[in-house]
């Protein structure tokens, strides 16, 4: 929020105003140019839900908008293969001054204009096998504008992930903070009483000052956190955000689905869009050879033209002229290559190799995809039970901490016992935050590597 400055004195208010004037005007002077910016969305408010924030990345994102021109380029590379297969026309005109020699020195002016179309009726398939290929590599850029969507999804969704769970351990260290002000309080009675030794008291203090130390880097690791996101969703650095934290993200829920590897493989082969793509390289490849094969076979076009002429030196009229000197032209031809220094030969040599790159290519991709959710698999199986081993540990913390007081406080225990205790808890509570993001993360790059993460849900906190 901008804040009003302090009033200057008259003078140089007015300066200030005169100034302020010429802003204005140079701003609205700029706003035609400043409308032409579409890199950039302007957020209407300041709270951010996660759905927010995976609409705005994806309008905002370099690598959508990349590949999403790189579709319309697909699609332009279709229209024109498609276009080969019209016939072109084409008009022509000349003039020409002539000037005669000897004693009459007469001259002429002569005018001629025509019309000329062709079409290619076969060229060994090739604008066939041009336009299929084109297809394929437009069909191709669509599926990497899908990876790419749920690239950019995945990786908010991280980010976001992230920064709920730094909120989610500055909670913790608050709470912390909170029980260690109490148990100071109390020990300050008790210490004033004469029942407690002024050793407990320090020592509770130094917990105390350590907490709010734990508290402050908490706090920062959020805020920078908030900064990762601001710089993933291209926002204002200048303005304050609030991300408002999804109802099922960081919660307890239900059980685990249960996964299958081999099902789990078999869903990311046919579904990710990266192989899918690759896929339709390999075949788009196959076509560019057949497209080098095809020099070897005649071309067979057809032509027409329509021309007229005119001669001032001849006898009659303009359009008398035009109408007897009219003709026209229609015509096959057949080319046959025979020698073509070895071209063709090459071309085909290097489309196979090329082909041969993308099967590679190919099979690494499908290897590569196959371990990526294998690892998926015994990552999110382990975070499963860390999560469960977390649980466990917080439930049995929060009782051991809770005798650790009560022993305390009938002079059956030591302060260092409800210290150690507490710290435990601590570790343990901050152990099950932990997890839970954990597990959510994992279950959310499973969604990612088998191929079925949805940019328009994705794929954290529905």
């Amino acid at each position: 929020m901008n804040r009003l400055p302090r009033i200057p004195s008259r003078p140089v208010r007015t300066a200030a105003l005169a100034a302020a004037a010429l802003l204005v005007a140079a701003a609205v002077t700029a706003r035609p140019l400043a409308a032409q910016d579409t890199t950039r969305v302007r957020v209407a408010d300041d709270t951010i839900t996660l759905q927010d924030a995976i609409r705005i990345a994806l309008s905002q994102n370099s690598t959508v908008r990349f590949a999403r021109n790189g579709v319309a380029l697909d699609s332009l590379s279709v229209r024109a293969a498609r276009n080969a297969f019209l016939p072109n026309l084409s008009a022509s005109t000349s003039t020409s001054r002539g000037f005669g020699s000897g004693s009459q020195q007469q001259s002429s002016t002569a005018v001629s204009g025509g019309l000329s179309s062709g079409v290619t009726l076969y060229d060994g398939r090739q604008n066939v096998n041009t336009l299929r290929q084109a297809q394929l590599n437009a069909r191709a850029g669509g599926q990497d504008l899908e990876r790419a969507r749920q690239t950019v999804v995945f990786n908010v969704a991280t980010d976001y992930l992230a920064l709920i769970t730094q909120q989610e351990q500055l909670r913790v260290q608050q709470e912390n903070l909170t029980a260690q002000e109490q148990e100071l309080a109390q020990l300050e009675a008790f210490t004033r009483q004469g029942t407690r030794p002024i050793g407990d008291l320090y020592q509770q203090q130094a917990a105390v000052a350590q907490t709010r130390l734990a508290l402050v880097n908490a706090r920062r690791a959020t805020e920078l956190a908030k900064v990762d996101l601001i710089q993933e969703l291209v926002l204002d650095p200048r303005r304050t955000y609030v991300f408002a934290t999804p109802a099922t993200l960081l919660s307890n829920g239900g059980a685990a689905p249960t996964f299958h590897l081999d099902s789990l493989v078999t869903v990311a082969l046919a579904q990710r869009s990266d192989l899918q793509a690759q896929q339709l390289r390999v075949q788009a490849a196959e076509r560019e050879v057949a497209i080098a094969r095809g020099g070897r076979l005649p071309v067979v076009s057809a032509s027409a033209g329509y021309s007229s002429a005119y001669n001032s030196a001849a006898d009659g009229g303009f359009f008398t002229q035009l109408d007897q000197r009219r003709g026209g032209s229609i015509g096959v031809g057949v080319s046959v290559p025979i020698l073509d220094r070895g071209a063709v030969s090459i071309a085909t040599q290097r489309a196979r190799i090329a082909l041969e790159n993308e099967l590679l290519t190919l099979r690494d991709q499908g290897q590569i995809v196959a371990l990526e959710v294998r690892r998926a698999y015994v990552d999110l199986l382990a975070a499963g039970e860390q999560l469960a081993a977390a649980n466990a540990q917080q439930t049995a913390a929060a009782l051991a901490l809770r005798a650790a007081q009560e022993r305390y406080r009938v002079g059956l225990g030591t302060f260092v016992e409800v210290t150690l205790a507490r710290a435990t808890l601590v570790q343990a509570q901050s152990a099950v935050v932990s997890a839970r993001s954990s597990l959510s993360f994992q279950q959310a790059l499973m969604s990612y590597y088998t191929g079925v993460l949805d940019p328009a849900g994705g794929g954290l906190g529905r």
